[in-house]
């Protein structure tokens, strides 16, 4: 977001923001949200598209992630409905796989990122 003390030559209006992110539905937050999380997750993964994807890769930080979204997505799922949790959980999945192929180390069943709100993945 810019502001007038991060960018003075933008104009800002805080009551049209304000009433911007009124008009949007909680579901959709919280599924950009988890999008980003996704996103960002993968690329620490290593699984970027491009010739830098290794260098890309941070499995630590992808822990912080991955472990977030589970997070998100276990306390919003009742909120946000099947039809947006189930491709959300999904997503979450593969994510948590790929850190595991990812990994040199393996963690114990149920000790994987995100698995203290998902279980252990398989």
């Amino acid at each position: 977001m810019s502001t007038p003390e991060t960018n003075p030559d933008a104009t800002f209006d805080e009551t049209n923001h304000v009433r911007d992110i009124a008009e949007v539905a909680a579901v959709e937050v919280i599924t950009t949200a988890a999008v980003h999380l996704m996103s960002a997750a993968a690329v620490k993964c290593g699984l970027a598209e491009g010739e830098d994807a290794e260098d890309l890769k941070d499995l630590d930080e992808a822990r912080k992630l991955i472990t977030a979204l589970a997070g998100l997505i276990t306390a919003a799922a009742p909120e946000v409905g099947s039809q947006h949790a189930g491709p959300l959980r999904d997503g979450l999945r593969s994510l948590q796989l790929a850190f595991r192929e990812a990994s040199s180390i393996q963690d114990p069943p149920g000790q994987g990122p995100g698995e203290k709100f998902t279980g252990p993945v398989n």
